[in-house]
């Protein structure tokens, strides 16, 4: 008996029994489905994830003070003071792989414009700092190097500090205080937005990095240094590079633990987007659950389906039919079974996948990796829970078929 043929007498065995044929299905359905929507959101929500940190700078790289942390407190208050302004000069003058640099020191407090206050932070940094962020400026002008040399009390604004200290007027030319020290606005920030930790990156003060540090913190040491590599492949090597200047600078012996940490975006990107795979990978598993209920549920109905046919089976085989056309003629209908399944619950997916984006808001991101990774589990599926049933009915004897009642 030819394929055709086999794929007809299944098809026409499956619409007899619609009913149960589609309660068959539910299993493979819901497990499709859930397997669509839940790669869909943990894609979306690592394209979110990288989006986000690249917000940020997309070949960031951030040198900090002390080796790391212990049980989430510094070991020593000393380690946050050993960076500063020499090591910044030598990592700009050796350091090859970086196109920008900008030291970075801040602190927190209330800034007032006439009747109005807003507590926010202030930012003290180079010119190059909105380069190395991506940020641009959506009215007036960043500082200049003269203002780092003169310490000039001059400051650009975010989007949200404007909004509450100069709100329905233009800020440019106006004084604002920080800490009872008259800074004026040169200029507005482009609006960001919150960034991966939930930061209003609006909410913010930038200002020469000598200003802050001499009249609001009275401190010599960085606490940062912030830097863009020349391109996002050669992060890593430039991190290295950072490194090795930094040690020669703090004198370093091998074998000794550094007092600084360099970290670059990728590997930030790299850490959130393992976590949320691992996330993923939970949730498809749980999800797959719904595929193993579907796949039993096929063998109980195949094997009912042997039981209540045994005397076609019987008939056939008396006619001339062989082991491997009854044997075939279960497992394709096995198969189609959890196909049509299959293909319902990709459309189901993508329906619940949409309606979470739309109603939720969540991030999703529909690849066809998913789509055919299901189509594949729903044929596995059918031949792996179809062939003991399909292979118990060729087994059948003609004779004892025949007698069946």
């Amino acid at each position: 008996m030819n394929f055709s043929n086999l794929l007809k007498i299944a098809w026409k065995a499956i619409i007899l029994n619609k009913t149960r044929a589609m309660l068959t299905m539910l299993g493979i359905i819901i497990g499709v489905a859930s397997v669509i929507a839940m790669l869909a959101i943990g894609e979306g929500s690592k394209e979110s994830i990288k989006k986000n940190i690249s917000s940020m700078g997309a070949n960031l790289i951030t040198i900090r003070p002390g080796a790391g942390m212990t049980g989430g407190v510094r070991s020593d208050p000393s380690a946050m003071q050993t960076l500063t302004l020499a090591d910044y000069n030598a990592l700009k003058k050796e350091v090859k792989l970086i196109k920008e640099i900008s030291p970075l020191v801040n602190g927190s407090g209330q800034s007032i414009a006439g009747s109005k206050n807003w507590p926010t932070s202030i930012y003290g940094s180079s010119p190059e700092y909105l380069k190395i962020r991506d940020w641009g400026i959506e009215k007036g002008s960043m500082f200049t190097d003269d203002d780092i040399e003169s310490f000039g009390k001059v400051a650009v604004i975010g989007k949200t500090v404007q909004e509450n200290l100069f709100p329905n007027e233009d800020p440019i030319g106006k004084m604002i205080r920080f800490k009872n020290i008259p800074f004026k606005v040169i200029g507005v920030l482009k609006e960001k937005g919150e960034n991966t930790f939930g930061q209003d990156q609006d909410d913010i003060i930038i200002a020469p990095y000598t200003a802050v540090q001499k009249r609001i913190l009275a401190q010599t040491y960085l606490q940062s240094i912030v830097a863009s590599s020349v391109s996002e492949q050669q992060s890593e090597a430039a991190v290295d590079e950072i490194k090795a200047v930094l040690e020669k600078q703090h004198q370093v012996k091998p074998g000794q633990a550094s007092d600084f940490n360099v970290s670059s975006q990728q590997e930030i990107i790299s850490m959130f987007s393992s976590t949320s795979e691992m996330l993923t990978l939970l949730l498809v598993a749980i999800a797959s659950i719904s595929l193993i209920v579907g796949g039993i549920g096929i063998m109980n109905i195949m094997y009912v389906s042997v039981k209540e046919r045994t005397k076609e089976i019987g008939l056939r085989m008396a006619i001339g039919a062989k082991d491997k056309d009854i044997l075939m003629q279960f497992l394709i209908e096995s198969v189609l079974i959890s196909i049509t399944g299959g293909v319902l619950g990709v459309f189901i997916g993508l329906i619940a996948t949409f309606a979470i984006k739309y109603f939720a808001g969540w991030p999703v991101n529909i690849t066809m990796a998913s789509i055919v990774i299901s189509f594949a589990v729903c044929t596995i599926t059918g031949v792996f829970f179809g062939w003991y049933p399909a292979r118990k009915a060729a087994q059948s004897d003609p004779i004892t078929a025949l007698r069946y009642e």
